[in-house]
């Protein structure tokens, strides 16, 4: 079910409606293809990522997307990725429902972007996580669109960092050490093989999906849900201020 009409569905109590971008249908589905051509390319286009020790720091290289049915040693290897929170002027949280393409949790709703560092050695340059940050300014520019000189990776944010596991169906699921980004004010341009809609959603918005995963009217992804639950509108009330969260040395477990 789309994000508009899931928004469109909210409390009457709500000041607006937001602006729901529906995108046109993704013109791939690299996750059930059989031919040799997409395996390929699924292979090929796949962000590789840092398996990392409990402490976060990179230990060895892998596909993020390494199923059971390949090999079970590599089944839920712990890997770094990332989750960009981004605001604009109206202090909005732009949401994405993902493509039903996606490898893991298609259909889902979830929060700005949410993906994994490369292994090159600018995406490995642990100082600060400017690696991860250039990873986030990577995929903002290839899901969404925003042009790479709109979101310097210095001007990314980070915040701290998440501990979870999931599992997303009998052979994908995520173990990831998760770093938490925020940006504000860019332009958007979405790319529909990665974004089934999008819009830009007020606190009672993003509270009223809440209330509908818990019914299984939607479906969230994992750690959108689980951030949301326990940090979310904590930070999203300190916009102005967010520094007083920064912590880089612990990692929160959920």
């Amino acid at each position: 079910m789309q994000l508009r009409a899931q928004l469109n569905t909210l409390q009457p109590h709500s000041k607006s409606t937001p602006d729901i971008h529906i995108m046109r249908e993704s013109s791939y589905d690299l996750k059930n293809s059989t031919s040799p051509v997409d395996q390929t390319a699924l292979v090929s286009v796949i962000n590789f990522a840092k398996i990392v020790k409990q402490i976060g720091r990179p230990s060895s290289i892998l596909s993020s997307v390494q199923p059971r049915t390949v090999s079970s040693r590599c089944s839920g290897l712990l890997h770094r990725a990332f989750s960009v929170f981004l605001f604009n002027t109206e202090n909005k949280l732009l949401l994405q429902q993902r493509s039903d393409a996606k490898i893991t949790f298609p259909g889902c709703f979830t929060n700005t972007c949410c993906s994994h560092p490369l292994n090159n050695p600018g995406e490995l340059e642990e100082n600060d996580a400017i690696g991860v940050r250039k990873g986030a300014q990577r995929r903002l520019k290839a899901e969404i669109g925003i042009p790479l000189e709109e979101v310097p990776p210095e001007e990314i944010q980070y915040l701290t960092r998440l501990y979870y596991k999931a599992q997303s169906d009998d052979i994908w699921e995520e173990h990831e050490i998760d770093y938490i980004l925020f940006m504000k004010n860019v332009t958007l341009n979405p790319d529909p093989n990665e974004i089934k809609s999008y819009c830009y959603a007020s606190k009672e918005e993003v509270k009223e999906l809440l209330r509908k995963a818990a019914t299984g009217e939607i479906k969230l992804t994992p750690w959108f849900k689980i951030i949301t639950e326990t940090f979310l509108f904590k930070w999203w009330d300190n916009l102005h201020n967010l520094n007083v969260f920064i912590d880089h040395e612990k990692i929160h477990r959920m």
